[in-house]
């Protein structure tokens, strides 16, 4: 049984969501605060952390830093509708997802279930053990990714959008298919995606300012050009 923390300062949320989580067969535990969510993740660190952006004291974004120091997690970041700028800036920081208040519950079981299933569609597909090129591996076994052997430190989403364009080099995707192929959504803001080429190209791009590897191909979406010695 996956273990999700929920972490919202608000009790009818936290119940809420909590039942929904657990009716989907899902082992739930509870946090109202940054703090209480830290310790909650130390105690056992969890398949997945459902965080509230606005929480006292300390907020959700700060907390997804301290999580992410401590380790790769998946995260769903619960934001206001008109936050545009938190929910970027949430992605920004490393979170997998966001869904906007209010939201239905099982909109939110839905989310969860595709990241966690993304976590582990490679294994049950049975796709390449390992993905090559331009100095990066990608091991979807250890879900590690390095480029000349330095670790590259890759959230679940951010792992997921290089193997997809790792697997189509030349190719131009765009955004809309990105969002079906990577994320299994068939509609959503596309600056999720946007966002998370961004921060691929600040990990793996030796200038972000002038990507060679992931190219913006204008009008279309994003290239991921092979250097031309690697190239048949």
């Amino acid at each position: 049984m996956q273990n999700i923390l929920v972490v919202d300062d608000d009790p009818t949320v936290a119940e809420v969501v909590t039942g929904y989580l657990e009716r989907a067969g899902f082992a739930v535990r509870r946090a109202a605060d940054g703090p209480g969510a830290l310790f909650a993740a130390a105690e056992r660190w969890p398949d997945l952390v459902v965080l509230d952006l606005m929480l006292p004291g300390m907020d959700g974004l700060e907390v997804c830093r301290r999580l992410r120091g401590r380790g790769p997690v998946p995260v769903i970041m619960l934001t206001a509708r008109g936050d545009e700028d938190d929910r970027i800036l949430g992605l920004e920081i490393g979170a997998d997802d966001y869904v906007t208040k209010p939201f239905s519950p099982r909109e939110l079981v839905l989310r969860v279930e595709s990241v966690l299933r993304r976590g582990g569609a490679v294994a049950a597909r049975g796709e390449e053990a390992l993905l090559t090129g331009a100095g990066i591996t990608l091991d979807h076994a250890a879900r590690r990714a390095t480029k000349d052997g330095r670790e590259l430190g890759l959230t679940l989403r951010e792992f997921d959008l290089l193997a997809h364009l790792m697997r189509h080099p030349g190719q131009a995707i765009g955004r809309e298919r990105l969002m079906q192929d990577v994320w299994g959504w068939e509609f959503g803001d596309l600056s999720t995606v946007t966002v998370h080429v961004r921060r691929l190209r600040s990990k793996i791009e030796d200038d972000p300012a002038q990507p060679r590897l992931i190219q913006t191909v204008w009008g279309v979406g994003y290239r991921f050009d092979v250097p031309l010695e690697e190239r048949a």
